[in-house]
């Protein structure tokens, strides 16, 4: 059975405004793909290793790791309207995505929606939570109707890198 867990309230109320200040100051990018066949949607800010968000987020998620390494930490904005493709992040490990935003409204949109036995569901967006699943789920995000939507997402595997990315 797929595992989609969701932890409510996950950090302080400081240490969320610390993440979600970090959102909004970082420097982004034009998207990425997550397979070859499809474009590029969003915007993404790479937190390397040596960042003190990096160090923040391993330190807060290492209890779950369980023989995991973090292969991957970035910070996903989308724009109003946009719409993201569903993909895996690797055949196995471990994603986590956590949430800073805060006001989010059942008609908002925002969710991150799973592909499983052939239904669709859908994660919403409360601000402080954090989301973990297997990686190997096909999601993806969808984006809010009248905002940017910023989350925090870690990838992780037992190699520490992604080694079937585009096979």
């Amino acid at each position: 059975m797929a595992m989609i867990t969701t932890e409510d309230n996950f950090l302080t109320i400081e240490e969320n405004e610390f993440v979600l200040d970090y959102c909004l100051s970082a420097k982004f990018r034009y998207g990425t793909t997550d397979n070859p066949s499809t474009p590029p949607v969003g915007m993404v800010s790479d937190i390397l290793s040596g960042d003190e968000m990096y160090q923040f987020f391993h330190n807060k998620i290492e209890r779950y790791l369980n023989g995991l390494k973090i292969y991957w930490v970035t910070v996903n904005m989308y724009a109003p309207g946009e719409i993201p493709y569903f993909h895996t992040d690797c055949d196995e490990g471990v994603t986590f995505i956590y949430y800073p935003q805060e006001n989010w409204h059942i008609n908002d949109g925002g969710t991150t929606e799973f592909y499983v036995g052939k239904q669709i569901l859908g994660v919403p967006p409360i601000q402080n939570r954090l989301l973990y699943f297997d990686a190997n789920i096909p999601h993806r995000a969808t984006s809010f109707k009248d905002r940017y939507r910023f989350t925090v997402a870690l990838r992780c595997n037992k190699e520490g890198f992604r080694s079937d990315i585009y096979q």
